[in-house]
């Protein structure tokens, strides 16, 4: 099992833990992961760990594709790739409405059909084959749309491009996961129930299948997020995490529109979803949080005391060795649940 670390992004202040990545890279983790929403941008904080670390690989969980251009994203894989001796790792979302029209003032459009041209676009310019010329629903290049010069010429990358610089998605809808499995390298589930593949993995399947060539989860990284809440006291550790599983059924999207409602539903918590949303909307968050099930907390994420977590790690390995999870992101920034989770799966 590979063990990446999630950093998130920062709140006023710019806080990157620079000793524990580095504690986290001589134990032999595999990934760090920046993030951004509208403060603290992805790719500056993957830059700073990549340039004062040796060997752990550092990606972006995510960078929003609604904020650069597919070959401004390509640039700057191409140059952090080179930079850091092949460390980057591509990781793109496609962020919310709320964000992408509301902080970066661009239409949300169709974010699978956005995603997919946007890694094709990638893929083109990082091959350096021939000049890049593309004509999808969301992008064109050259342009020559309503407002252009018509000066548009298809050019080549002047920087060495490298194919293989990897590219992950984040998604969970199923639209979304088949874009996965059809385009990119991996995948990004904000979280997973290592006994229910099955609610990604047809949906990766069939991403595969359109791709063709034999692809399959050999060929890819199904990389879940993990949240991990270590205390003595259970039920102290199950309610430090009802507020995340809340925030994500409950708020992140309006009624009818929430992809986190929706893949809990079809994990077989509909009715106290639906709960837990009309809850969270009308304002009432502490009586949502309240909702959250243990059983659900602990199908998703790791809860209890070391012992415990310890023993529940069983269900992660036993989904590696089914070739079903390739990588946990880990939501952990103590050094002493790292090493456990170090001395456990690596």
């Amino acid at each position: 099992m590979k063990l990446g670390i999630l950093l998130g992004y920062s709140g006023k202040q710019i806080d990157i833990p620079i000793d524990m990545i580095r504690q986290a890279e001589s134990m032999g983790y595999d990934s760090v992961w920046t993030a951004e929403a509208y403060g603290s941008d992805a790719v500056t904080a993957a830059t700073w760990v990549l340039a004062q670390t040796e060997k752990i690989r550092v990606g972006t969980a995510i960078m929003q594709m609604p904020a650069r251009t597919p070959a401004m994203c390509a640039m700057t894989a191409m140059s952090l790739d080179q930079l850091s001796g092949g460390r980057f790792i591509v990781g793109l979302g496609a962020s919310g409405p709320q964000v992408v029209e509301g902080w970066h003032g661009v239409p949300y459009g169709k974010p699978v059909t956005r995603t997919r041209e946007y890694v094709q676009i990638m893929r083109k310019i990082m091959a350096r084959d021939s000049p890049v010329e593309f004509q999808g629903k969301e992008y064109q290049l050259p342009n020559t749309g309503p407002g252009t010069t018509g000066l548009g010429k298809p050019l080549k990358s002047i920087l060495a491009g490298n194919p293989d610089i990897p590219i992950y998605t984040a998604s969970i809808t199923p639209a979304g996961l088949r874009c996965a499995g059809e385009v990119a390298d991996g995948v990004f589930p904000v979280w997973m129930d290592p006994d229910k593949y099955a609610l990604l993995g047809d949906h990766l399947q069939a991403g595969f299948d359109k791709a063709g060539g034999g692809k399959s989860l050999a060929d890819f990284d199904v990389a879940p997020f993990v949240s991990v809440a270590v205390n003595d006291d259970l039920d102290a550790a199950y309610d430090s995490l009802r507020p995340w599983l809340a925030l994500y059924i409950g708020g992140m999207g309006a009624k009818g529109k929430n992809f986190y409602h929706d893949y809990a539903s079809r994990a077989g918590y509909g009715e106290v979803a639906s709960r837990i949303q009309d809850l969270y909307l009308s304002g009432q968050k502490a009586e949502a949080e309240a909702l959250v099930p243990n059983q659900l907390l602990d199908e998703v994420a790791l809860v209890g005391p070391e012992g415990r977590i310890v023993e529940r790690l069983s269900r992660w390995k036993a989904a590696e060795a089914r070739g079903e999870v390739g990588t946990m992101l880990l939501g952990v920034h103590d050094p002493k649940v790292l090493e456990l989770f170090a001395r456990e799966l690596l």
